[in-house]
């Protein structure tokens, strides 16, 4: 199973940006769609972006699409989420996630294996 470790969380002030990273363990990392989804207190874990295994194909959460641009370098093990435009309310532990099924990438239920999460506040 991948093991994940994301970093590059922090504070920001509302309409700042961030770049989360995502490391990958493992030789099977371009076998995998690759996925950010975020959690808000009290709230469910939700899909934000998602890429497929060659990275040619993306998938975005509507609320993201235009600000946010996920990317990834299969030689490196790593993902990306270039946040921009930031919102308050988009403050969250935002999750690495990797799957099989990039076609059910938005859903939970498909996700094989989640990193530790990291931590982004927007302040207003």
């Amino acid at each position: 199973q991948v093991q994940l470790v994301e970093s590059g969380g922090g504070l920001v002030q509302a309409g700042g940006s961030l770049r989360l990273s995502c490391a990958a363990s493992g030789r099977t990392f371009r076998t995998y769609a690759m996925c950010w989804f975020r959690q808000a207190p009290g709230k469910e874990r939700r899909f934000v972006a998602a890429i497929n295994g060659s990275g040619g194909s993306t998938k975005y959460a509507d609320s993201v699409k235009g600000r946010f641009t996920i990317s990834r370098d299969n030689a490196k093990n790593t993902v990306y989420l270039q946040m921009n435009s930031l919102k308050p309310e988009e403050t969250a532990v935002y999750y690495c996630a990797a799957t099989t099924s990039y076609s059910s990438a938005t859903m939970r239920e498909a996700i094989d294996g989640w990193g530790q999460g990291t931590q982004v506040t927007v302040s207003s």
